[in-house]
């Protein structure tokens, strides 16, 4: 079965340049051409999402963050800004990746299969328990006596990569390097961010903060 990659561009030549490179390796591809129509495509729960930020109506860090409670796939910033804080902003809002434009397709096909491979290899492991918190590897949730949080993908990423490895101490460049892997050319400060984030759902819950900070050093999981 093909892996359905939904496109948000409302440059024409872009879509078209994708849906062509896309569609010869073998992608089920639809696109979107404002951030209206990309909430709508997005429910028919495509595998990845390709997304500029330059955009009318919505622009694309506004989408991300509407979609990204509803939808778990990864989501790929396609975008000529490149400042830090657009970046920022960008993993702060749920995405997963930033590529800059103008942009080499193999790279961009490179990185769309080390999501995707990360997806698969993720639905291998089961679930465990933290006392009134319950994280499903598989389907990629965390719940808190039956409640479902609200966590971005990469939120989720840092969370299982702390969880499964209990005890252990990982500074920001260590989780950085894990998380985002070959495909990350960004600042491990955004790190702090999710983190920050994911205590905040954590608390939101009515939940125990299993994540600590070990000053100087950087974060561990606690039971």
């Amino acid at each position: 079965m093909a892996y359905r990659v939904l496109v948000v561009d409302d440059e024409a030549d872009v879509v078209n340049m994708l849906r062509s490179f896309l569609t010869r390796r073998g992608f089920e591809v639809s696109a979107a051409s404002d951030g209206p129509e990309a909430l709508e495509l997005a429910g028919e729960k495509p595998d990845i999402i390709l997304l500029d930020i330059n955009m009318p109506q919505m622009d694309g860090i506004e989408v991300c963050r509407a979609i990204r409670d509803r939808v778990a796939c990864p989501i790929l910033f396609l975008t000529a800004r490149d400042g830090e804080e657009d970046k920022v902003e960008s993993f702060a809002s749920g995405g997963d990746d930033y590529i800059v434009k103008p942009f080499s397709l193999a790279e961009l096909g490179a990185r769309i299969e080390a999501h995707l491979r990360r997806d698969r290899r993720s639905r291998d492991i089961q679930r465990r328990v933290f006392g009134d918190v319950t994280v499903d590897y598989s389907a990629r949730e965390v719940s808190v006596r039956g409640g479902k949080l609200s966590l971005s993908r990469k939120d989720f990423d840092i969370l299982k990569l702390l969880s499964l490895n209990r005890g252990q101490v990982f500074d920001r460049a260590r989780i950085y390097d894990r998380v985002w892997g070959l495909e990350g050319d960004g600042d491990d400060t955004v790190i702090m961010e999710h983190i920050r984030r994911i205590r905040l759902a954590f608390a939101r819950a009515g939940a125990a903060d299993h994540i600590e900070t070990v000053w100087g050093i950087g974060y561990k999981w606690k039971d």
